[in-house]
């Protein structure tokens, strides 16, 4: 089974932005083998988010970084993604997303902030160890009428390097088996 999980971090529950994260999982589950798709919204544990220790956000950083495929999402706040979404990668050590395929993916009102997710996210994702190989997705809300429309763009570029790098972490290759 292909492990794909999304995670959110918008402080709004069943958000745009994680309607739109789950439509890229689904495009992604279309493209590698037996896929098992989770999900996780940080708005429904964010009383929680600075427990230290917490056995429930330990686990679902373990499911994070165990997972072969992880969709991570977040609106554009400042320029740039959520507190929220940065306090839970905060838990990571370095390389705790060791080999995990990252898929990064912010939402905003306008195009004013379109280069968020390749610069600021990614390199974020990149720096605890997950490998990033697709182009990442800036969405306009405005577009939400157009999301499988962008969707077909977004996967035709994307989903071949997102199988290939897949295949290479189920194969033990690229961070842990």
């Amino acid at each position: 089974m292909t492990s794909i999980t999304v995670l959110v971090g918008n402080p709004k529950p069943a958000s745009r932005t994680l309607r739109v994260c789950r439509a890229v999982a689904e495009r992604i589950a279309t493209a590698v083998p037996r896929p098992v798709v989770n999900e996780i919204d940080l708005a429904d544990h964010a009383p929680r988010l600075f427990a230290w220790p917490d056995e429930g956000m330990a686990e679902l950083s373990r499911l994070v970084a165990e997972s072969d495929v992880v969709v991570v999402g977040s609106p554009t706040y400042k320029g740039t993604y959520t507190g929220m979404l940065k306090a839970f990668l905060d838990r990571y050590p370095k390389l705790g997303l060791d080999g995990v395929v990252a898929v990064p993916v912010m939402t905003g009102a306008d195009l004013s902030h379109y280069l968020g997710p390749d610069v600021h996210l990614r390199s974020l994702l990149v720096e605890l160890g997950a490998c990033a190989p697709s182009p990442a997705l800036y969405f306009t809300v405005p577009r939400m009428a157009e999301l499988e429309l962008v969707l077909d763009d977004w996967a035709a570029r994307s989903l071949p390097h997102l199988a290939a790098a897949t295949a290479v972490r189920r194969a033990g290759v690229l961070g842990r088996d």
